[in-house]
């Protein structure tokens, strides 16, 4: 890790987005993120598939998108810099699509501004996904996307940390209400439908020490995120199930999270 950090981080907190780096075998994360993670491994051990499993959902629900002719994505949450990010899927399809990332946590946007060198074409800021007019109204964001025209939100593995106090549906309702037809929303979340109820309960509490809480959703309440999108094939179903291919590789895969895409009409 750099030495040259934000001075209101605190290494000492697990960070969930530091948290899924090291799942996902990254390199950004501290001690205390290390141990959370591995202590939730413990309780859970389908975690480490279940974050590769909806990594490969964002790959494909990008991909799929970019295809239906966006070229615009505000990919809020977007966590540290990982591999197959939202700008490398989408350039796959569409060379000039522009992406504008969004997250919190301040070392996540340090990297973010660090890594991403091509200032036309993908842009990182600071905001909460709690406050989305303060997101939809940020001038990176304004300048670099243009509303008017249809924008994919992208909301992947993000509402599991906002508590029912702060009004998800609501907060996601802001974001498509700014939207233009043709625009998407990308969504996945963490469920406690297929693990006993123990488990899922300890796993809760070990969020509770770090710096945002765990609130796994049904898949009825996930499905609600979606009023005002149709939703397109094949619905809302676990992340390995969505427009899987044999080349994703998964084998009897986990179902600890849903996902789905959404077009605005």
């Amino acid at each position: 890790m750099s030495s040259d950090l934000p001075e209101e981080l605190d290494i000492t907190v697990p960070n969930a987005a530091r948290m899924y780096d090291y799942l996902l075998g990254g390199k950004d994360h501290f001690e205390a993120d290390r141990k959370a993670a591995e202590r939730l491994v413990s309780l859970v051990p389908a975690v480490p598939s279940q974050v590769r499993e909806n990594r490969g959902f964002l790959r494909r629900a990008v991909r799929y998108v970019a295809a239906q002719g966006v070229d615009q994505f505000l990919d809020v949450g977007a966590g540290l810099p990982t591999q197959d990010a939202v700008h490398e899927v989408a350039h796959e399809v569409t060379p000039g699509a522009r992406v504008a990332y969004v997250d919190y946590d301040p070392m996540v946007v340090l990297h973010g501004n660090a890594l991403l060198t091509e200032p036309d074409r993908s842009v990182v800021t600071r905001g909460d996904v709690r406050d989305p007019g303060a997101i939809l109204t940020d001038p990176k964001v304004t300048a670099h996307l243009d509303f008017s025209r249809p924008v994919a939100v992208t909301l992947v593995a993000i509402m599991h940390f906002v508590d029912d106090a702060s009004g998800p549906l609501g907060l996601v309702a802001r974001f498509r209400d700014a939207l233009a037809p043709g625009s998407y929303l990308v969504l996945s979340h963490v469920t406690r439908d297929n693990i006993p109820d123990h488990l899922a309960k300890q796993a809760v509490r070990l969020y509770d020490d770090a710096s945002a809480p765990l609130l796994p959703r049904t898949r009825d309440q996930v499905a609600r995120f979606f009023d005002g999108f149709e939703v397109v094939e094949p619905g809302i179903v676990h992340d390995s199930d969505w427009r899987s291919d044999t080349a994703d590789g998964h084998d009897n895969p986990p179902r600890l999270g849903w996902a789905g895409v959404g077009v605005k009409h």
